[in-house]
């Protein structure tokens, strides 16, 4: 349907994998969706634990729980969708469908971002000021940092993916990419997107790289403090509580800023393909993983969880 000189677009095209033969895209589709599932039980997992067990009622398995949910979120969003193109070869989109799925990638993104700086701040006051820690990370304060933590992905989906689809699109439908994600879907966009591009640039710094910035700068001080400390067990410990959250961050900003902030030029629809794949279906997976493996209030938690369930006493 054409309207003036532009084509009326009215579903995309998902590319994915398609490149791939039939059984390779087969054998993907049992890998992601094994993935998934382990994704959805160990994250569900975390959030029945911290929430029934008594000794994991502290401000950190708090923000542990809004973590899980994110990343539950996160992966709803992106993944059922795509193990349909993988095995039905189902790669149609509706542009409400797209729009959908944008704006909650958008969402789900920014505030993981800042979920994650609120984690790293609270293990900030808890070595660097414990004295103060019950009274500044407080029930009711924790409760606002992970409101707004929430709250700050709305702003940014809001805005880009309104932005976005207030564009006129020209008649090439094929997203390069096994969801709608930003880069491939604006370039498809037949109108001027330059002033689009600097508000997408600056919303990335404030929602990926300020959040991270707060996430260094926290560290360099737990750090500090923790070399100061005269006992090794007192050290052992604090690098024990934090040990956890850094893992998982530096999985989730390394591939986010190599995808976000490379050089066009090095930036290929494949690599970003492989990069979006490690932030988008692995990460979520590792997090419960490293958790639950890197803690032991977490692993005590589960062996007290399982005699529960199984009546057994001993494991």
């Amino acid at each position: 349907m054409m309207w003036g000189n532009w084509t009326v677009v009215s579903e995309f095209v998902l590319v994915s994998f398609s490149s791939l033969s039939s059984q390779l895209q087969a054998l993907l589709f049992l890998l992601f969706l094994t993935i998934y599932l382990v994704t959805l039980v160990g994250n569900v997992l975390i959030i029945l634990v911290t929430t029934a067990d008594s000794a994991l009622q502290s401000p950190m398995y708090f923000f542990l729980r809004n973590l899980s949910f994110l990343e539950i979120g996160f992966n709803l969003v992106i993944v059922p969708k795509m193990l349909g193109t993988l095995i039905i070869q189902d790669t149609t989109i509706s542009v409400l469908g797209c729009a959908t799925q944008m704006y909650f990638f958008f969402f789900f993104g920014a505030a993981e971002c800042c979920l994650l700086a609120t984690m790293a701040y609270d293990r900030y006051v808890a070595i660097c000021d414990p004295l103060r820690y019950p009274v500044i990370m407080g029930r009711r304060a924790c409760g606002q940092l992970a409101a707004a933590s929430w709250f700050s992905g709305f702003p940014v989906a809001t805005v880009q993916t309104t932005w976005i689809f207030s564009f006129p699109f020209c008649g090439p439908n094929r997203v390069n990419h096994f969801f709608c994600d930003s880069p491939p879907v604006i370039a498809l966009v037949c109108a001027d997107t330059s002033l689009f591009e600097l508000e997408a640039l600056t919303a990335t710094v404030l929602f990926i790289l300020f959040p991270f910035l707060l996430i260094l700068g926290s560290y360099v001080r737990i750090l500090s403090t923790i070399f100061r400390m005269p006992s090794a067990e007192g050290k052992r410990k604090a690098f024990s509580t934090c040990s956890s959250h850094l893992l998982v961050v530096s999985l989730f900003y390394s591939t986010a800023i190599l995808t976000y902030f490379r050089p066009r030029s090095s930036n290929s629809p494949e690599s970003k393909k492989l990069l979006s794949l490690s932030y988008t279906v692995v990460t979520p997976m590792l997090n419960p993983i490293i958790y639950s493996l890197r803690n032991s209030e977490v692993k005590a938690a589960l062996r007290r969880a399982i005699r529960r369930t199984l009546g057994f006493q001993k494991l």
